[in-house]
């Protein structure tokens, strides 16, 4: 059951059992990943994969990709064995990023300038 608040998240009401079948398929297939990864280094059949799941990969470099498929792998695995469901959606952010300023050659050519200087103060939000 969904529970929808005006000023709040919502969140979802379920049984117990559900929620832990969830957290076995999601610890069964990280581990799938891992077993992968751990007897062809190069990932390659992850790698494959990869566009059909992400289609921006495209723009990313092979090497990128590689590392970009073995970060997701490790925080699909930390959702599953830590719970902690954040970085996944954290890395695919960040490479979606990369893949977003390298789509666009004057941007990247624009970031990939040398800087000097002090830019300031950083601010941080929480």
């Amino acid at each position: 059951m969904r529970v929808t608040h005006r000023d709040a998240p919502d969140f979802y009401l379920t049984t117990a059992d559900r929620e832990e079948e969830r957290e076995r398929t999601l610890a069964t297939a990280s581990r799938l990943f891992l077993a992968l990864i751990k007897h062809d280094p190069t990932a390659r059949a992850l790698v494959i994969a990869m566009p059909e799941v992400f289609p921006w990969v495209r723009h990313l470099s092979s090497t990128e990709l590689r590392a970009f498929t073995l970060e997701l792998v490790e925080a699909l695995s930390d959702a599953a064995e830590l719970d902690v469901d954040a970085t996944t959606q954290e890395v695919i952010a960040g490479w979606r990023a990369t893949a977003r300023i390298k789509a666009d050659p004057a941007h990247y050519a624009e970031a990939r300038k040398a800087t000097s200087g002090d830019f300031g103060p950083v601010q941080v939000s929480i």
